[in-house]
């Protein structure tokens, strides 16, 4: 049996663009949308924490006309996180002793839209 050039180059050249595609691929993202690099740098920040109790989760919504990224509080007294599109934290929703976050924001819950899943830890706690 002969061995082609061409069909080893061929072979090489496939073999290479799907190692390349799945390496350029960001974070797994239940959306399917591409998010700011940000969110993908937090979200592999997330993942080599231990796994939290609930699961670390990320969500998007739309705020004030404005896109925003909301983290729910992973413990009893710790405040959630809402960002801008920017990355810049903007206020705490809920959390905190009072379960109310920081005050800064108390309007979220009632007045946001659009609500998407963006990411959440799929580890299981051993």
């Amino acid at each position: 049996m002969l061995i082609n050039l061409k069909n080893i180059t061929a072979i090489f050249v496939l073999t290479a663009l799907i190692f390349f595609l799945q390496c350029t691929k960001s974070v797994d993202t239940l959306d399917g949308l591409d998010n700011p690099d940000w969110i993908n740098e937090l979200i592999k920040e997330f993942e080599s924490e231990p796994v939290g109790n609930p699961p670390q989760s990320i969500w998007r919504y739309n705020y004030k006309e404005q896109i925003v990224y909301y983290v729910p509080p992973q413990c009893c007294d710790q405040f959630s996180v809402l960002y801008n599109a920017d990355g810049d934290a903007i206020c705490a929703p809920d959390g905190g002793f009072t379960g109310r976050g920081d005050g800064h924001c108390p309007d979220f819950f009632s007045t946001r839209t659009d609500q998407k899943l963006i990411w959440q830890d799929k580890r299981i706690r051993e």
